[in-house]
C-alpha cells in the first residue's frame, strides 16, 4: 500500500498546480467576490471529485471513456459552459473586483454550483481518475486500501484549495487585482473561452 500511497501523492500533486479550467475558476470566483466564494467554489469542486469517484468504482467511468458518444456529449457540454462563463465574464469590462467576502443564499449557491458544473463537466477530470482506477486502484485492491488512498486525494485536493484561497485573499495580492479591474474580467473571460476551445479538442 505504500507504493500506491506514494504514486497517488505524486500523481494528485502534478493534477493540482497544472492551470486548468477548476484553477482558473477558483481564482476568479475568490478574486471576484472574495475568500467565501473561493471557499464555495472549491466545495463545490471537491464535490465533484467525489461523483467522479463513485462512478469509476461502479465502473461506468470506462464506458465513458469507450463510448465515443458519451465521451463527445461530455466534451462538448463542459466546453460550452467554459465558454459560457468566458464571455459572461467579458460582458462584466465595467465590474469592480469585490474583495470583500459575500456570504448570501443565491451568490453562494451559484459559486459551488460553478465549481461542481465546471468539474462534472471536464472529461479530463474523467479521464485522470479513470486511470487512477485502472492503474493504482485496481478490482484487487481491499476495500480499507481503496478507501485511504481516496481519502488521500480528497484530503490533497482540499489542503491545495485551501492553500490557493488564502494566498489569494493576502492583502498584498488583493491589492495587486483592486488595482486591476475591469482588465482582469478581460483576462479571466478570455481564459475561460481558450480553455473551453481546449477541451472540445481534447480526444480519448
Amino acid at each position: 500500500m505504500f507504493d500506491q500511497i506514494l504514486i497517488i501523492i505524486g500523481v494528485t500533486f502534478l493534477v493540482l498546480i497544472a492551470p486548468g479550467p477548476d484553477m482558473v475558476m477558483v481564482v476568479r470566483n475568490t478574486v471576484v467576490s472574495g475568500k467565501s466564494a473561493g471557499y464555495k467554489t472549491a466545495l463545490g469542486i471537491l464535490a465533484g471529485n467525489l461523483v467522479h469517484i463513485t462512478y469509476c468504482v461502479v465502473g461506468i467511468g470506462w464506458v465513458i471513456s469507450k463510448s465515443v458518444v458519451a465521451f463527445s456529449i461530455l466534451k462538448y457540454a463542459g466546453a460550452t459552459y467554459l465558454v459560457y462563463l468566458g464571455i459572461s465574464s467579458l460582458r462584466q469590462k465595467n465590474a469592480i473586483l469585490n474583495t470583500t467576502p459575500v456570504n448570501k443564499g443565491q451568490p453562494a449557491r451559484r459559486w459551488f454550483a460553478e465549481g461542481f458544473i465546471n468539474n462534472i463537466l471536464n472529461p479530463k477530470g474523467t479521464l485522470f481518475f479513470l486511470g487512477v482506477f485502472t492503474a493504482v486502484i485496481t478490482p484487487e485492491t481491499s476495500i480499507l486500501t481503496t478507501t485511504v488512498l481516496i481519502a488521500i486525494m480528497i484530503l490533497m485536493c482540499a489542503l491545495f484549495w485551501v492553500a490557493l484561497v488564502q494566498t489569494l485573499d493576502t492583502a498584498g495580492v488583493k491589492r495587486i487585482f483592486e488595482r486591476s479591474g475591469s482588465l482582469l474580467q478581460r483576462v479571466f473571460g478570455v481564459v475561460l473561452v481558450a480553455l473551453g476551445l481546449r477541451v472540445a479538442l481534447i480526444t480519448r
